[in-house]
């Protein structure tokens, strides 16, 4: 009988460590799944940031300021255009 007692005492024991080690398993999973997802939501706030940012740099008003400030460019106007006419025997055309 106590043969039987003893295992049966094992038995519980070991149950029980299996059991406080799934919990702490468990336990782990969800803490690494809780920072996964606080990770997700801070890169898809930082993907629309960064969307409307691209957005707003594609403006046509944009587009000319960096034109101007950084490749020192102008307006085109009258007064910088310059027409060229192209003769026939310069563009091959036989008269």
């Amino acid at each position: 009988m106590s043969r039987i007692n003893l295992l049966l005492l094992i038995a519980v024991l070991a149950s029980g460590m299996v059991l406080i080690k799934s919990a702490y398993e468990s336990r782990r999973l969800f803490t690494e799944l809780d920072r996964a997802q606080s990770e997700s939501r801070r890169l898809d706030a930082d993907h629309q940031r960064l969307l409307a940012e691209r957005q707003a740099q594609a403006t046509n008003l944009r587009v000319e300021q960096v034109a101007r400030e950084r490749l020192h460019m102008r307006v085109i106007g009258p007064a910088v255009t310059q027409q060229v006419e192209l003769s026939r025997a310069a563009s091959g055309v036989a008269p």
